[in-house]
């Protein structure tokens, strides 16, 4: 029997949920929020997806809290089972516990046990976002929008704080720009490099122009766009001869102020004149959410009367599923638990940030 949300958390950490799987997780999920809940069942191959949806009351609102279920795999270096939660000096140690099972507990707890919110609340949950998140919550807002049962606003349980737990709230996030570069020269003889054209020569010059450089000045939501190189691969591993072609990757986490227009117009600048091919992918947009949304007020008033803390805003990070509602003009923001163990050895959580979102989350019901 579930008796509180730590021991709700606690039962989800023991699945061992590792993209795209969800071990059983959904099936007793379904069980916890029980029969007066309509769950819709959106599964893609190997990935499960799970929308439950129920009405309060008369109001039109629709609040939505979404998150995964899924998490990366344990690796090594554990103290402990990582799927078996221990609990110590009241940290819970296990796979998922800040990524992001304990923002997962805290609203689904939140959402059943709310008393006075008088709209209709969505719940939207996948086990695919650690992976290619191509068949997760993107395909769940496709499906709500047939059905004409779009959220107004959204919380992203994923873990956001930094130092002291409340004191970041994400309300954008970062783009993420995938560039892929390859230089092609003449293979040669090193004795003879005049008869060839080495490619690591020519980039020698060009990388500390474009490495970890600013492409724009950021602003008040955003840093500013660097674009960091992640791979250079050349040559055959032998000291007697100079590569045909250098291959390069990077990646450039965007704000709105830098599109691969910007990009594009960077590598043609240090380039001209070399042979190259160049390409680029995006997977994923910036956005922002305005700090007046109703979302992010009401959010804000929530953490203050549960920490007595006053928030910050931010976009830092990595990409997430919130920019998913973002694509589909959901207002949407992310707040969970401190983040500073998700993915490593030895990942966990307290109980007391777990206990106080979940009073967070049901504070903020109460103000809609």
């Amino acid at each position: 029997m579930i008796i509180d949300e730590i021991e709700l958390f606690k039962k989800l950490l023991s699945f061992r949920s590792i993209t795209p799987y969800d071990d059983g997780a959904f099936e007793f999920i379904d069980d916890f929020l029980g029969t007066q809940w309509q769950v819709a069942k959106l599964n893609f191959g190997e990935v499960k997806n799970r929308v439950y949806i129920k009405k309060f009351g008369n109001s039109d609102i629709n609040i939505c809290f979404a998150g995964h279920i899924d998490v990366v795999p344990a690796g090594d270096g554990w103290n402990t089972n990582p799927f078996k939660p221990t609990i110590k000096n009241r940290k819970i140690f296990a796979r998922g516990s800040q990524d992001m099972k304990s923002g997962v507990a805290s609203f689904l707890y939140a959402c059943k046990h709310t008393k006075n919110f008088k709209g209709t609340l969505t719940i939207v949950l996948t086990s695919d976002e650690e992976g290619e998140a191509t068949h997760g919550t993107v395909k769940v807002l496709e499906y709500l929008k047939e059905q004409n049962s779009l959220p107004d606003f959204a919380v992203v349980a994923e873990p956001t704080c930094e130092k002291v737990f409340g004191d970041i709230l994400k309300i954008g996030r970062r783009g993420s720009i995938n560039g892929y570069l390859q230089l092609q020269g003449e293979q040669g003889h090193v004795a003879y490099p005049e008869k060839a054209t080495n490619p690591i020569q020519q980039i020698a010059s060009i990388l500390p122009k474009i490495s970890n450089k600013n492409i724009d000045d950021g602003d008040k939501f955003f840093a500013p766009s660097k674009l960091v190189i992640t791979d250079i691969r050349a040559g055959m591993q032998v000291v007697n001869v100079t590569p045909n072609n250098l291959k390069l990757m990077f990646n450039v986490r965007n704000s709105t102020k830098t599109t691969q227009k910007e990009i594009n117009i960077l590598v043609d600048k240090y380039f001209s004149g070399l042979k190259y091919d160049f390409r680029m992918t995006q997977s994923s947009y910036p956005f922002v959410t305005n700090k007046n949304s109703l979302i992010v007020q009401k959010l804000q008033i929530a953490i203050k009367k549960v920490l007595k803390i006053d928030t910050k805003f931010s976009t830092a990070g990595g990409t997430s599923d919130a920019r998913f509602f973002a694509l589909f003009d959901i207002d949407v923001v992310e707040f969970g638990v401190i983040n500073d163990k998700i993915h490593k050895a030895n990942e966990s959580t307290t109980i007391d940030e777990v206990k106080a979102l979940q009073k967070i989350f049901k504070e903020l019901l109460e103000l809609f």
